[in-house]
């Protein structure tokens, strides 16, 4: 079963019979105190889903021509639409992840198998996880723009998002 942040810290501690510790309420304070710039970068992204994966997916097949040519893995309209779904599916885990401030639902639910899914299919884990790049590359760039959203830093936001697309891309490889 899947935690977020606040239930998998009061877990742990019951299950070592502790309080919780300083730097475990410190790390809970700082989540809160981001709440609403990490729903705001929730919010960016689900609003702007479709934008990036359709933006992901056409830098992927610029970056990686052999993948509609004819034999290629995404060759048909099928197979492209079923690369569209996978990296829609990703994304929208990492967003749950975000917005739970834990990897957990990520890893349980969309990359817990997902590389012998994909072996198993022929599909090649390293244009999924190129593809999975792009994705990263266009939400952050959504996410860092300025416009409309609650002022701050974002850099450590910014970089635990990072870290979403990282454990997705290093799952298909």
């Amino acid at each position: 079963m899947a935690f977020d942040l606040f239930s998998r810290v009061v877990s742990q501690a019951d299950t070592r019979g502790t309080y919780l510790g300083d730097d475990q309420i410190d790390a809970l304070i700082r989540l809160v105190s981001d709440s609403n710039k990490r729903v705001d970068a929730v919010n960016r992204i689900t609003g702007n889903a479709s934008t990036i994966v359709t933006s992901a997916t056409r830098a992927l097949f610029a970056e990686q021509p052999q993948l509609i040519a004819p034999g290629g893995n995404a060759y048909t309209n099928r197979r492209a639409a079923a690369c569209l779904r996978d990296l829609e599916i990703i994304l929208r885990y990492v967003t749950y992840a975000l917005f739970a401030g834990d990897a957990s639902i990520l890893e349980d639910r969309a990359l817990n198998g997902l590389r012998e899914t994909y072996l198993a299919l022929g599909t090649p884990g390293a244009s999924v996880a190129a593809g999975i790049e792009k994705l990263k590359e266009e939400s952050i760039r959504i996410v860092n723009d300025p416009a409309d959203i609650t002022p701050g830093d974002c850099s450590s936001l910014i970089a635990e998002l990072s870290t979403y697309f990282d454990r997705a891309a290093a799952a298909v490889v």
